[in-house]
């Protein structure tokens, strides 16, 4: 047990954080204040200043152990980048001494030539920069025996043009935070002067042994299981969901929670999840661009710690075909610097105002901009996932719950007159209380729910950065709120209430088709929503599409979030990345088809011949050898002309540079070439000896601990 671990919880938290209180600590008032300014009101930061912060941030990262600090960014591959410096400088003695600027605190200069541009640069254009995001707190983080602080950034290309993910997302929280003051202060709000959106990501994973992950390349290069026939048992006794958790499991999530805590991430949900082998975890809300970051490093830690106890994390959406797969739940919601949720309805939500209107907003937005809401949570992962019996389908829609919906529809009818109360709920047993009934039951099949005080987004995939979610979201938000506060400073004094219901009124006419409280799942739902005219963008590539419709260029520009050029390349990167997963998904299956599987089939093959051929030796008809072995053969030749389709489907693919052409003959060709290879092979394994057949099972990975 570390050091660490022997620590109270109280001491153990944030205690690799350069946080409020270490900075109150550590830095001079003066330098403090002008810092907070900074944060709070935007205001530039003097060089000077940073000198200072530089050097405490210093003291106290040499004090944890840490020699090198980074730049740490989020550039377009979806992952983290990170470059490391050391805090070493020579002196005319030969010696060195430990320093560190301001100038380096604020910008960083890493290679940015290999990085996703979507044509926003040329490869040779090495030249990117990193600006220190003074948001986000600086942290160490101990990998090994290496202990660096890290300094989250944004990054930039040479021109000024944006080549990550955090600079859009920081962009989106202006937008947000200048509309809704806006419409705050239209309303009569006196008391608060900032909003910013909030975020609780809910994370969800598989473990699996490390030694049969060390055994399967699909998992080791796609981190999904490309083959496998489905188990004896699998989820449909429930019996996992909720259950008890594994010793050598809570060993894990017990280590998990303290690196966690350490870095200041507000680890407080875990749970055994639907599918044998997945589990969640979920933090407190925390600021979105705090809550991106910290969503980052869990996924990092995961996969750190999981290697320390024997696991392998598989964060891939659907590492399990016929299994439920790993969403990413995106908790989402306004607070003000005064402590209001904006979305908080109160006791008495069809009294109040200011709530009506933000959700309006949220609903507004969510219509007017569904496919771009969808097309944020676009990959070729998630398409596994996504509409199958554990995630929201493709369909955009909203639930609002019992209590909402009869005010949405009184409002449609003319303006609110009461709200459902909640109620007590009896169990029958004298020693249990009662229970206060909610006025809504959750719908887990929505892709966009109320779940009491904010929204919880549930398609964002598990290995997902929660940033293209959020800052389209903000975004969106933010572009009908400037609407709405046009409209409200306009209203008179003598008919204000009027006027705002009058809004409302026409806003739930004009969205009445985007509100859907029942099963997201049916068929029948799917139709209705055709007749609602709601999108139905099945699949990444059509999502895709949608990103260079004008009104989507325009709302990006509009909110000064993304421009033209810069909306094009990462439309551009996603085709690319699509294709590029699914050719290392097809790859890999090619090479386990024609090294593991197929010799695996032929040497059972033979031996099921030499039986038909020993047996027959002996005077007896082998009638079931012969059967097995026809089944066999045929199976084999169902596998053989698989591979060749496959290999002819990647090379066509391979051949169209256009990214978007590329990636429609990925999808219409490689995917069902790829599905038609599975199925052979899926169905050998269930015929080949098991002391032949090269490849852990799922019985193996699910249950086997």
């Amino acid at each position: 047990m570390s050091k660490d671990a022997k620590k109270p919880l109280s001491e153990m938290f944030g205690s690799y954080v350069f946080n409020d209180a270490v900075m109150r600590e550590r830095l001079p008032k003066t330098v403090y204040k002008a810092f907070k300014k900074t944060v709070e009101l935007g205001e530039p930061l003097d060089l000077q200043v940073a000198d200072v912060i530089a050097s405490a941030m210093k003291d106290w990262a040499v004090e944890l152990g840490a020699t090198h600090y980074c730049h740490w960014f989020q550039p377009m591959t979806g992952a983290t980048a990170e470059k490391h410096d050391s805090f070493i400088s020579p002196t005319p003695e030969g010696r060195i001494i430990m320093e560190f600027s301001g100038k380096e605190l604020i910008q960083g200069e890493p290679d940015a030539s290999s990085f996703p541009s979507g044509g926003l640069r040329a490869t040779f254009e090495a030249r990117g920069y990193t600006a220190w995001d003074c948001t986000s707190p600086v942290f160490c983080k101990k990998d090994g025996d290496n202990v660096t602080m890290f300094i989250p950034c944004a990054f930039i290309s040479y021109t000024g043009q944006v080549l990550d993910k955090k600079t859009p997302l920081l962009r989106s929280m202006e937008a947000i935070d200048k509309q809704a003051t806006r419409v705050l202060k239209a309303l009569g709000n006196k008391t608060s002067s900032r909003v910013n959106s909030t975020l609780g990501a809910e994370q969800e994973y598989f473990l699996v042994d490390k030694e049969f992950v060390d055994k399967r390349l699909d998992l080791l290069v796609a981190g999904c299981t490309l083959f496998g026939e489905s188990p004896s048992k699998g989820q449909e006794l429930d019996d996992h969901y909720f259950g008890q958790i594994e010793s050598r499991v809570a060993s894990f999530m017990a280590c998990l929670n303290r690196e966690l805590w350490k870095l200041g991430i507000t680890a407080k949900t875990q749970h055994n999840e639907v599918s044998p082998a997945q589990y969640e975890i979920a933090p407190v809300f925390a600021s979105v661009n705090v809550a991106v970051d910290h969503n980052q490093l869990t996924m990092e830690t995961l996969k750190r710690v999981a290697r320390e106890h024997g696991f392998v994390c598989l964060l891939h959406e659907k590492p399990f075909a016929g299994l439920n797969g790993s969403g990413k739940h995106n908790n989402w919601s306004m607070s003000t610097d005064d402590g209001m949720n904006l979305l908080n309805p109160g006791d008495t939500p069809h009294e109040n105002m200011q709530f009506l209107v933000f959700l309006f907003a949220v609903i507004r937005a969510v219509d007017k901009y569904a496919d771009l809401l969808r097309t944020s949570v676009a990959s070729a992962s998630n398409d596994h996932r996504l509409g199958a019996n554990e995630a929201p389908p493709a369909i955009i829609s909203v639930f609002l719950g019992e209590q909402l919906t009869e005010i949405y529809e009184q409002i449609k009818s003319g303006g609110p007159g009461s709200s459902k109360e909640m109620g007590q709920l009896k169990l029958g047993v004298s020693t249990l209380p009662q229970l206060p009934q909610d006025c809504t039951d959750r719908n887990r099949t929505s892709p966009f729910a109320f779940t009491g005080n904010r929204f919880e987004f549930r398609m964002p995939g598990s290995i997902m950065s929660l940033s293209g979610p959020n800052f389209v979201l903000n975004t969106i938000v933010a572009d009908v709120l400037e609407e709405m506060a046009e409209k409200i400073e306009e209203f008179s004094s003598d008919s204000f209430n009027s006027d705002v219901q009058k809004m409302l009124k026409e806003f739930a006419v004009e969205h009445e088709k985007v509100i859907f409280n029942g099963d997201n799942y049916t068929d029948q739902w799917e139709k209705e929503a055709e007749e609602r005219g709601l999108p139905n963008l099945k699949n990444t590539v059509d999502a895709l599409a949608s990103l260079d419709k004008e009104k989507n260029i325009s709302v990006f520009e509009r909110q000064k979030v993304l421009n033209s050029s810069e909306l094009s390349a990462r439309q551009e990167i996603l085709y690319e990345q699509y294709a590029s997963l699914l050719n290392i998904e097809a790859l890999a299956a090619l090479n386990m088809a024609k090294r593991e599987i197929l010799p695996a089939a032929v040497k059972y093959s033979s031996q099921v011949a030499s039986s038909v051929n020993t047996v027959s030796s002996a005077g007896i008809e082998p009638a079931s050898q012969k059967k097995l072995l026809v089944e066999l053969n045929e199976t084999i030749s169902d596998l053989s002309n698989a591979i060749s389709q496959l290999e002819n489907a990647c090379g066509e693919a391979k051949n169209i540079e256009e990214p978007a052409e590329s990636a429609k003959c990925y999808r219409d060709k490689v995917i069902p070439a790829m599905t038609a290879l599975r199925e052979a092979a899926d169905k050998i394994e269930g015929m080949v000896d098991a002391q032949i057949w090269p490849l852990p099972t799922y019985a193996d990975m699910l249950f086997k601990r």
